[in-house]
């Protein structure tokens, strides 16, 4: 006998669809035409024990407990769905083969190994468990993934990978919680203070946007535009470029914070003659940006919509378990398999029948072209996000749930457009020593940038010109014969909103300050995973670090005196970049679990003697008295 084990009811039943009928319905299960099951998990069926499980000792929150480290990990059934644990785990011990369905992601993965391995199977029926990777939910894509099984002993670096990742984040979050708790209660503040590797980063980065615009002092600075006349009678405008000696009258972004310079180049140059040091046309081709993966989407609906990332995942797991009409996700891929090439007739006519808004751009798509989304070396245990095969009339979808769908098929049929095209035109001249610069891009065609509902016309964008430069040739003579000195102020950074938060914590390289994790950085995804982020980010808002002023998100002045009271360390996304990075390697199998874990917990012991002499002071009469449920310290 199979036994199918899908991470949740509704991937289960489709399962269960294209699998020979008729079936029987059991409780928490489906008994096929052939004898074979398909079950379910819900969710986690099994979660990590807490610490008054090691010792009951444990349940009173005391500095000299710490750090608490288990040396036998256990984990503990969850009340609320104990029953459909029961019914997997008779299932799993009855069958000849076990064949594991859960999403394809690190968290899927391991939420059903978790289950056999505690149902106690032997090693000869674990290493005979399949894989099947379910990205789309239709019953073709289904019969696909069974016939395409792996063995699921091909994803223990990535099971293992998931292990490290909770228990690391147990063992920091519970102790470090726990510490700061109490070193808080020390200092009269009568709440908890929930610690965790990812969200006391994102509170960081939060806390200190806050404070750089609090602290930030505008400047005045100055830029030299002059007009030059060829011999043909013809104008065209340049801006002034400082040379290397300027450097000490500029800040590090380059700007002229000294009127008197300026106004000393403008007086030079003017009814002064010039040559053209260079001409140079290009033409340049912007080819369609990738499909969705999740963080993408989410930024983009944020600012498109002004969806916060909770509210973008629900309504995308909405499309995906219950219409069926986008594949999974909880992707972190952007790319697409060579294989789903060959769906694009299919995708594309579903998108018209479903969207009568996009039916004209699938009408104009270019079904010959493959952009380079379709690589199969850049595809892991998931794919992009794209419309499925499947369609609905507009009427059985929500308003929310339309926009989402549209900007997932309006991505997915930008693949078949041309690029963006445009020509972008230099000249730079010299005038009394001084270099000025002309750059001018011109619209040549818009290609997929037509798909965009809201773009720009060339007059509204700054970055290309209503008008055209002269023909002008190399050592070609011209004439200033007018200048204009223009006076601006430097401006604070941005508060963060949802879109900008998320796109801070997907290109967290940006935000490190060691320049070796930097580098690692920009070839991983950032701070926390695409599954985790919006919870993550929610959590702060719920336990009061966070608020909103429109769509700004500030600190509330418990987030901002916590961050300035911890180590630099706890507070930078330093180190939890580097865990992510690390936990990447276990998934490659390029370092191992105790290779990740003992210097973890190093780095624990430390933290814990240094926050142990920290006093929050301020919070006094802040907060409520802990109520310490379970929630309260969980591993972020």
């Amino acid at each position: 006998m199979i036994v199918y084990i899908a991470e949740k009811p509704s991937v289960g039943r489709a399962v269960a669809a294209v699998l020979p009928k008729p079936h029987r319905s059991g409780d928490g299960f489906i008994t096929l035409a052939n004898g074979d099951v398909v079950t379910w998990c819900i969710g986690h069926l099994l979660e990590q024990a807490e610490p008054d499980a090691y010792d009951p000792e444990y349940k009173k929150w005391r500095k000299e407990h710490l750090p608490i480290v288990p040396k036998q990990w256990q984990y503990q059934i969850k009340p609320a769905t104990r029953k459909q644990l029961n019914v997997v785990k008779k299932l799993i011990k009855q069958a000849d083969v076990l064949v594991n369905m859960g999403d394809p992601d690190r968290v899927g993965q391991i939420l059903v190994d978790e289950v056999i391995n505690y149902s106690g199977v032997s090693k000869a029926k674990r290493m005979a468990t399949q894989r099947c990777l379910i990205s789309d939910m239709n019953p073709d894509a289904i019969k696909r993934s069974l016939k395409d099984m792996r063995r699921n002993s091909d994803f223990i670096p990535l099971a293992t990978s998931a292990l490290a990742r909770a228990r690391a984040d147990w063992l920091y979050g519970i102790n470090m919680t726990r510490l700061c708790t109490l070193q808080g209660q020390a200092s009269g503040y009568q709440g908890v203070l929930s610690i965790g590797r990812v969200q006391t980063p994102i509170l960081g980065l939060v806390v200190h946007r806050d404070l750089e615009i609090e602290n930030f002092v505008s400047q005045p600075f100055y830029e030299v535009f002059i007009e030059l006349t060829t011999a043909q009678n013809q104008t065209y405008t340049a801006k002034w470029k400082p040379s290397a000696a300027c450097e000490p009258y500029m800040d590090e972004d380059g700007r002229v914070l000294l009127k008197k310079l300026a106004e000393t180049v403008l007086s030079k140059v003017l009814n002064q003659p010039g040559t053209v040091l260079a001409v140079n046309h290009s033409l340049k081709k912007q080819t369609p940006p990738l499909p969705y993966n999740l963080s993408t989407l989410q930024i983009d609906a944020s600012k498109r919509f002004n969806f916060n990332a909770q509210k973008t995942l629900d309504i995308c797991q909405k499309l995906y378990e219950t219409h069926k009409l986008i594949t999974y996700p909880r992707s972190d891929c952007r790319y697409l398999p060579k294989g789903h090439y060959s769906d694009k007739h299919s995708v594309t006519q579903a998108i018209s029948a479903t969207s009568t808004i996009l039916a004209t751009a699938v009408q104009h798509a270019d079904l010959s072209l493959q952009s380079k989304a379709w690589n199969d070396s850049k595809v892991g245990a998931h794919h992009a996000i794209i419309p499925t095969s499947r369609n609905l009339t507009g009427s059985r979808l929500t308003s929310d749930e339309h926009k989402i769908y549209e900007l997932v098929a309006r991505q997915y049929i930008m693949q078949f457009y041309p690029p963006f095209t445009y020509q972008e035109r230099h000249i730079d001249t010299q005038v009394a020593g001084g270099l000025f610069i002309n750059r001018q891009k011109e619209i040549i065609s818009q290609g997929w940038k037509a798909l965009l509902p809201t773009r720009k016309s060339k007059e509204e964008d700054p970055a290309f010109s209503a008008t055209t430069l002269p023909a002008v040739n190399q050592g070609e003579q011209v004439q200033c014969t007018n200048g204009d000195l223009d006076e601006k102020q430097t401006t604070p950074p941005k508060h963060f909103t949802d879109a900008s938060l998320l796109s801070a914590m997907t290109g967290i390289a940006r935000y490190v300050s060691n320049p070796e994790i930097k580098k690692v950085l920009r070839e991983t995804d950032g701070l926390g995973t695409e599954a985790t982020r919006a919870g993550i980010i929610e959590l702060l808002f719920k336990r009061g670090f966070l608020h909103k002023k429109g769509k700004e998100i500030h600190a509330t002045d418990v987030g901002r005196r916590l961050i300035l009271a911890l180590p630099e360390l706890m507070v930078r996304p330093d180190m939890t970049a580097q865990w992510e990075s690390q936990l990447e390697a276990i998934a490659e199998k390029r370092i191992s679990y105790n290779q990740f874990m003992a210097p973890m917990l190093d780095e624990l012991h430390r933290l814990i003697k240094q926050v142990s002499q920290i006093r929050f002071n301020g919070l006094q009469c802040q907060g409520q008295r802990p109520q310490r449920r379970r929630t309260q310290h969980k591993k972020y």
